[in-house]
C-alpha cells in the first residue's frame, strides 16, 4: 500500500495492489501501519447499479471520516470540502475508484461525499470513524450548478431524498461549515 497526498489537507489516495493467480486475487484493503488511522468504529457495504448517483451526504453532528474502497466495479468518487477555515472550502475533488485500479480514498471529517456508478454492479466498502446517525444527516444537491461538477451522464438514477437536498448556498446559510 502507498499513500498519495492530494491538494486537500488530509484527503488521501491509497494505492493498493491486487495479487493474482489462477484461483483469483488477494488485495490488502487496509493496513493501520500504512494509513495510520485507528478510529474506525463502523463498516458497511453498498451496491449500486450502473448510472446511479448517490450523495452529497454528511453528518453535521457526529461527523464521519470515511475510507472508501471499491471491491467490484468502478465509480467516480467526489467530495466537497466543508471544513471551517480550510483553504479548499467549497471546492470539490473527483477520482475514479475501481477494482482494477486498486485506489481507495481516505476522506477526513468535514467533507460531503458522493459517487457515480459506471458498471452493472458496483460494490463499495466503507470504514467510518463514527456511527450512522440519521437524525444528524444532511447533504448538498448533486446537481447544484454552483458546484460546477460534471457527472458522466446528464440523466442519472438519483433517489427522491437526494433530489431534495439543499444547495451549497443554502448549506452556507444553514450550517456555514462543518
Amino acid at each position: 500500500m502507498k499513500i498519495i497526498k492530494t491538494k486537500f489537507k488530509d484527503l488521501l489516495i491509497i494505492k493498493q495492489k491486487n495479487n493474482y493467480d489462477k484461483r483469483g486475487s488477494l488485495r490488502e484493503v487496509f493496513n493501520n501501519k500504512v494509513l495510520k488511522v485507528n478510529n474506525f468504529v463502523f463498516e458497511y457495504c453498498t451496491t449500486s447499479k450502473a448510472n446511479a448517483l448517490r450523495g452529497f451526504h454528511f453528518q453535521y453532528k457526529f461527523q464521519q471520516a470515511k475510507y472508501v474502497n471499491v471491491l467490484k466495479g468502478k465509480i467516480l468518487d467526489c467530495v466537497i470540502d466543508l471544513r471551517k477555515n480550510s483553504k479548499t472550502f467549497g471546492k470539490s475533488f473527483k477520482i475514479i475508484l475501481s477494482d482494477k485500479n486498486c485506489l481507495s480514498l481516505y476522506i477526513p471529517r468535514g467533507f460531503a461525499h458522493a459517487y457515480y456508478s459506471y458498471e452493472k454492479t458496483n460494490i463499495v466498502y466503507y470504514k467510518l470513524s463514527n456511527y450512522y446517525k440519521p437524525r444528524f444527516e444532511s447533504g448538498i444537491n448533486l446537481l447544484d450548478k454552483y458546484l460546477k461538477i460534471k457527472w458522466p451522464k446528464k440523466k442519472c438514477q438519483i433517489s427522491k431524498k437526494d433530489k431534495k437536498l439543499q444547495s451549497f448556498k443554502e448549506f452556507c446559510v444553514n450550517h456555514k461549515f462543518l
